[in-house]
């Protein structure tokens, strides 16, 4: 890969500058020469957290401090495009264009407000760009390299260098888009940022069944995202048809995976929505996150909500109570081992030998308390559990 080293102006390098507000990126620079964003580039992220970034880099070229090295693509025809220093040069070309203010002299000023000094050391700010011209695949390669500085890549905005084509583009388009009216609605049930392709990334892992790398390279020259779009809709349409009322706890479950499993199975919704709020009031579920997993699955798997156990102190009591009547009835202090082999009828079982247990099983309806607990031996614990 051939690389030459040059040297532009922030007035050079944002001549031209276009920043389009629906996608948030930065469009051109260099008098329409340099692609600020091409698609295998990030959303802009210095305007997030108030735009304490952006407003960063603003500073830095007032205090005359260097910005670091910039990387160019040259391509065949001459044109430029940003291999890394977008953020950057969008935060020059909006400050350039009076999209937002940085403070001078405790007072707030867009760039057309400062002083004709002020204005001319920023536009007169020489940067050092690397121009480099090679094939596709060592592009991004080095893409990937050089991008473990500043805000490090994720996952998705890797693969999305590595897969960028037509896919990519209309993908992030809906997706990654921040002003996408579908987003509220979708937070519900993605966690994570829009612009750090977090609801891409989800959408991804639904409709590929989390073989995203495969589906991506298999749909890269794809100008349609059909499949995407529709399975992400037909999953959230699917939850909210089976649980009518929303919870925090919704948000980040894996839907898709869920969604694989059992949307064939046929289910109530007004019963899921009341056994939700039934055991979203249950105090002895410590894990409410796993409720709908484990009505989803039939109820079958407990361990899902983490229901509250016999703490050691009421295992000691009911222990001690039990032994003391089995040593005066001259029984075993296991009551299944009490009733059952002669063997087993008048043992005595040591603490440790013995396990909690509800009288009345949790999902039927008994408590956690003390008056619900009784000590069996190991084996009929177990055994009673699995059955």
């Amino acid at each position: 890969m051939k690389t030459e080293l040059k040297q532009y102006t922030v007035a050079e390098l944002c001549d031209g500058f276009v920043y389009n507000e629906l996608e948030e990126k930065g469009l051109y620079g260099l008098s329409g020469r340099l692609t600020i964003q091409p698609e295998y580039q990030r959303n802009y992220l210095y305007a997030e957290d108030n735009g304490k970034k952006e407003v960063a880099v603003i500073d830095s070229v007032l205090k005359k401090y260097p910005l670091g090295l910039l990387y160019f693509n040259r391509l065949a025809d001459g044109r430029l495009e940003v291999l890394d220093g977008q953020q950057r040069i969008t935060s020059l070309g909006r400050f350039l264009t009076d999209k937002f203010s940085v403070m001078s002299n405790e007072l707030p000023y867009r760039f057309h407000a400062l002083d004709k000094a002020e204005r001319e050391l920023i536009e007169n700010t020489t940067l050092l760009v690397y121009e480099c011209e090679g094939t596709e695949s060592e592009i991004k390669q080095w893409f990937q390299t050089i991008n473990i500085a500043g805000i490090p890549l994720n996952e998705q905005e890797e693969l999305n260098a590595v897969y960028s084509g037509p896919f990519v583009t209309m993908a992030r388009s809906v997706f990654s888009n921040s002003r996408n009216s579908n987003v509220q609605k979708w937070g519900a049930y993605v966690r994570g940022s829009v612009k750090r392709q977090d609801f891409l990334r989800t959408a991804l892992e639904w409709v590929s069944h989390g073989r995203v790398e495969d589906y991506m390279q298999s749909h890269r020259r794809d100008t349609q995202i059909d499949e995407l779009q529709s399975h992400f809709n037909d999953v959230i349409a699917w939850v909210e048809s089976i649980f009518a009322d929303y919870y925090k706890e919704m948000c980040g479950q894996k839907w898709g995976q869920l969604y694989d499993q059992y949307h064939g199975t046929p289910y109530n919704q007004r019963e899921m929505t009341r056994k939700v709020a039934e055991l979203m009031r249950d105090p002895f579920v410590n894990n409410p996150k796993g409720i709908f997993e484990y009505l989803l699955g039939g109820e079958q798997d407990a361990r899902l909500l983490d229901v509250r156990v016999f703490d050691d102190a009421t295992k000691r009591r009911v222990y001690k109570r039990q032994t003391e009547e089995a040593r005066r009835l001259g029984k075993s202090n296991c009551p299944l081992c009490a009733e059952g082999h002669e063997a087993r009828r008048t043992k005595i079982w040591g603490e440790q030998e013995m396990e909690a247990d509800h009288v009345k099983a949790w999902h039927n309806g008994g408590s956690t308390t003390e008056d619900n607990c009784q000590m069996l031996c190991v084996t009929h614990n177990r055994a009673k559990g699995n059955r």
